[in-house]
């Protein structure tokens, strides 16, 4: 259900070194699925990013990011507790999902694609996020395949209940840019 994280990771990429700082209360972090064809949103309330970046060589810039798969949350306690079980997220051995960045490619103003490695539950697969950057914010979203990453696993695997698309969208607001 839960998806990558790496599109916040890479957005965090597009800001110059050493002279911005992740906000995470002011940044969002969250995902879209559908269960029996009606669209669900959830969120993450804990991630971290380390970024080096640099506007004028985004080729060199590098990030990698981190998200506490335990603070997934689609609104309800009961739900919450059910992401963290092994058949979806399994929190108790696979705490984290990650993002580390291979190549940031410019294709337009404050535009850039970032590809790199998402890593959850073990399974690890490329993703190229697009990402905007605008006045310290860096927004977008990317579509996975919850299967890939071994998330709904048993039962849950029957894509008739709940699709395999899932799309990952965030917004992260820098300070000091």
């Amino acid at each position: 259900m839960l998806k990558h994280l790496a599109p916040w990771l890479i957005a965090a990429t597009l800001l110059p070194a050493g002279a911005a700082t992740l906000q995470p209360d002011k940044s969002e972090l969250g995902f879209t699925f559908k269960q029996m064809g009606v669209p669900v949103d959830g969120k993450f309330k804990k991630f971290e990013a380390q970024l080096d970046f640099d506007t004028k060589k985004p080729e060199a810039g590098k990030i990698s990011f981190t998200v506490d798969l335990g603070s997934v949350s689609l609104g309800d306690p009961s739900y919450d507790k059910e992401l963290a079980a092994a058949t979806w997220f399994d929190t108790k051995r696979n705490g984290r999902a990650s993002f580390v960045s291979s190549a940031i490619r410019p294709t337009g103003a404050g535009r850039y694609d970032v590809a790199g490695k998402l890593t959850i539950k073990g399974a690890t697969q490329d993703v190229v996020v697009p990402i905007t950057l605008t006045g310290g914010v860096a927004a977008g979203s990317v579509a996975i395949k919850r299967l890939d990453f071994k998330i709904g696993d048993g039962e849950w695997a029957d894509t008739s209940i709940v699709a395999n698309d899932v799309t990952v969208k965030f917004k992260l607001a820098f300070s000091g840019l």
